[in-house]
């Protein structure tokens, strides 16, 4: 560190900030520091102390990583992890705004001092954390383009998320760690994951028909999330495509909804005994049906009622009472939640799922399955697992 002394160096700092943690009471800030700085000290604790510089913000930290700019990225991927697995559950959730630089910093002594980093790294890093939302990890555009040369696995954990510009009219390119997004579906959908497991009955159908909803709209969130990056990242002459691809989809609805209407007017006149387009000497269009016998080639009565056939029995039992469905049988699929770190190759029954993160959960059926997570520097971690139908399980796994 004191080799390192009033020199200008390139490095990776990492942005946090707690979400709202002004508008807490003292013992609230106290509380969701507590537990900020815990699942801090646990992403870094790998990190040598001479390679990293931390500020404390108050609301939040900055962590200059002098050695590796991949010690940033697994620190802001353990964070993330801890807040999805116990930092959201508590009673009052602990939210936080990630963003990572790779830029020029210089290294000074405090009033105390104490090392400290100033520059344009550190404030490019608090400028994209702020562009985050809450949960989210956001990275600037330097970072990006060098951490994704390392690996290729690495590359796949980004999505671009367009230009934003700061306050003081600067723009910066921003690059997203998955889509998390806004995790207050993602809460609401784990406490009452909860509940339902502590309930019964016509209460426990309508709080998974809740957590099912809550589910629905965080990943609708992140489908529009990504739709719009991607289309504010596009060309003029992209985006004019775009606009014109989804005018022809809703003039396409549109002209479907006005024929489907159509055809039941017609049916109704038809089944009522009304005077139709042809009795009335208008020519009626070709897709609107007109029953029509082969025998007499004139329309059938329009109260006849076509017999069913009957159902098929096997050695004089219904086939409807020998076959069960899979929600009949299992009540539904179960869940395996994923926290790997730095990141893992997800294998489930030899066949391959993706890669984690960003992959978080996999949804299986009732039984006993095989998961390997594979990385190309560290031995296969396997693990069995039986799992029951509805039932959730979390598997950790750290590669070191």
């Amino acid at each position: 560190m004191e080799q390192r002394g009033n020199k200008t160096i390139i490095c990776a700092v990492f942005f946090l900030d707690i979400v709202e943690y002004s508008k807490k009471s003292v013992a609230g800030q106290i509380s969701l520091k507590e537990r900020f700085n815990a699942f801090l000290s646990i992403a870094i604790r790998d990190v040598p102390v001479a390679d990293r510089i931390i500020l404390d913000t108050g609301d939040g930290a900055a962590i200059s990583f002098l050695g590796d700019i991949e010690d940033a990225l697994q620190a802001a991927l353990s964070v993330r992890s801890s807040l999805l697995g116990e930092g959201v559950r508590m009673d009052q959730p602990l939210l936080v705004r990630m963003g990572i630089n790779l830029g020029p910093v210089r290294l000074v002594k405090d009033i105390n001092g104490l090392p400290n980093i100033v520059g344009d790294g550190i404030n490019v890093a608090q400028r994209v954390m702020g562009f985050a939302d809450p949960g989210q990890i956001l990275v600037s555009r330097s970072y990006f383009d060098a951490v994704s040369r390392l690996s290729h696995e690495y590359a796949g954990m980004f999505h671009y998320q367009g230009a934003r510009t700061d306050k003081h009219v600067r723009e910066h390119e921003v690059y997203a760690i998955g889509y998390p997004g806004d995790l207050t579906s993602t809460h609401r959908s784990r406490v009452l994951t909860d509940e339902v497991e502590r309930t019964m009955g016509w209460h426990r159908f309508l709080l998974s028909a809740k957590r099912y909803w809550y589910d629905l709209s965080h990943q609708a969130a992140n489908a529009e999330r990504y739709v719009v990056s991607r289309f504010v990242g596009a060309t003029r002459m992209q985006q004019a495509g775009f606009v014109a691809v989804i005018g022809l989809l809703l003039l396409g609805l549109l002209l479907g909804g006005y024929r489907l209407s159509q055809r039941q007017d017609t049916s109704r006149q038809i089944m009522a005994g009304a005077p139709s387009q042809v009795d009335r000497g208008v020519p009626i269009p070709a897709s609107a049906p007109i029953a029509v016998s082969e025998a007499s080639n004139k329309p059938e009565a329009p109260n006849k009622k076509v017999a069913k056939p009957p159902e098929k029995k096997i050695q004089g039992i219904k086939q409807s009472a020998r076959t069960r469905t899979l929600e009949e049988t299992t009540g539904g699929p179960a869940l395996v939640r994923l926290s790997i770190q730095p990141w893992g190759e997800v294998y489930l029954d030899g066949k391959k799922q993706g890669v984690s993160p960003p992959l978080l959960e996999l949804q299986v059926v009732a039984g006993k399955h095989s998961v390997e997570i594979k990385n190309s520097t560290f031995p296969v971690y396997t693990k069995k697992i039986q799992v029951k139908a509805g039932a959730q399980i979390i598997i950790r796994h750290s590669f070191k």
